[in-house]
């Protein structure tokens, strides 16, 4: 069968609370957030490897808090910012951007002067964020930190399976049992996973099962099958 250009639809993820799993990786991160009344000077800083599900706690807290979210990186742009709750994702984005860091510099302020609750997301520590605004960075190292962890078996299985709903894909029932174990034990081999197991049903016109799922994993190297 000849080979298929795929569509180049949008993947919408499902953000609610109802569709983030909780697991020893991620607990502490879920309910620092559903407490995010009791967050020290009223900010927290949220990081995790990527593809954790930073994005999606972040639309939970919104979801609580009320609160708006906003890519770092867009920070600088805006003519105002919105009055209330902020989540501010990918802070590292803008590391060594002026006008970025500064732009987050005088929200930070804002936030505090006005008691708005502000949520800030990386992959890394503040620490090893490469802020060149010494005042932001001491404010940002300053604030109460949450790390999700790497992923266990349980909360990879829930990822493939959010991630394949996404995409409105129903895999064998028994597929993502089959592949974790195989794997590669990271949040991004999971994106990485289905994005290629999508690709390739598409456009070779191939069934999602095990043998497509084989072939897929079959590019990370030698592992166990």
């Amino acid at each position: 069968m000849p080979a298929q250009l795929p569509l180049d639809l949008p993947v919408r993820a499902a953000l609610g609370r109802d569709a983030f799993a909780v697991s020893p990786a991620n607990a502490e991160a879920v309910a620092r957030i559903e407490a995010w009344q009791a967050w020290p000077a009223g900010k927290l800083v949220l990081t995790g490897p990527e593809g954790a599900g930073k994005t999606h706690l972040a639309h939970v807290w919104a979801g609580l808090s009320g609160a708006t979210v906003l890519p770092a990186a867009a920070l600088a742009a805006m003519p105002e910012w919105p009055r209330g709750p902020i989540a501010v994702e990918d802070v590292p984005r803008i590391a060594g951007d002026a006008a970025g860091e500064e732009a987050l510099f005088h929200l930070h302020n804002l936030a505090r002067e006005a008691g708005w609750p502000l949520l800030m997301t990386g992959r890394d520590a503040p620490a090893r964020w490469p802020l060149a605004l010494p005042d932001l960075a001491s404010r940002v190292q300053g604030t109460d930190l949450v790390r999700i962890g790497p992923p266990d078996d349980a909360l990879l299985a829930h990822v493939l399976v959010k991630l394949f709903a996404d995409r409105h894909i129903a895999p064998p029932p028994d597929l993502v049992a089959w592949i974790v174990p195989r794997m590669e034990r990271s949040f991004a081999e999971a994106q990485r996973l289905v994005t290629e197991i999508d690709r390739r049903a598409l456009t070779e016109g191939r069934r999602i099962n095990r043998d497509l799922a084989r072939d897929v994993l079959d590019t990370q190297g030698d592992l166990p099958f």
